[in-house]
């Protein structure tokens, strides 16, 4: 069972940056699309960025409209971690962020985006970008 552990989160100014990383450890297929996700007061849970090292997209991150030229995706696979770069940020962009595995374990929430069914959650970790 794959473990993931967000950290990162604060609270910023708008136009200010802040950087997301999700520590994975068990099992993480290397066929397995990986991404991040947010949630919003009183929202859904949305797909913010995904990359999958080697599924359809040839390993190019794929980006919500809301995010694309602000939010980068990367990945460091000899450290089992993902980041996500937020530059620009937007009061808007205020939620609690969730790093998430493809995966459709049973009982676990499904969220498809990118083309992926995601159900393996981190516990999350809160931007709050202020006026």
């Amino acid at each position: 069972q794959p473990r993931l552990v967000e950290s990162g989160g604060g609270s910023v100014q708008a136009g200010e940056s802040l950087r997301l990383a999700c520590e994975m450890s068990g099992y993480i297929g290397d066929t397995d699309c990986l991404g991040w996700f947010r949630q919003a007061a009183g929202k859904r849970r949305e797909g913010v960025a995904t990359i999958c090292p080697r599924g359809r997209n040839h390993n190019t991150p794929y980006y919500a409209d809301s995010v694309k030229g602000r939010f980068t995706l990367s990945e460091d696979k000899n450290r089992n971690q993902i980041y996500l770069q937020m530059e620009s940020l937007k009061p808007e962009d205020t939620a609690i962020y969730y790093c998430a595995a493809q995966g459709t374990p049973h009982g676990s929430l499904l969220i498809q985006f990118g083309g992926a069914y995601f159900g393996y959650w981190g516990q999350g970790t809160l931007a709050l970008v202020s006026s």
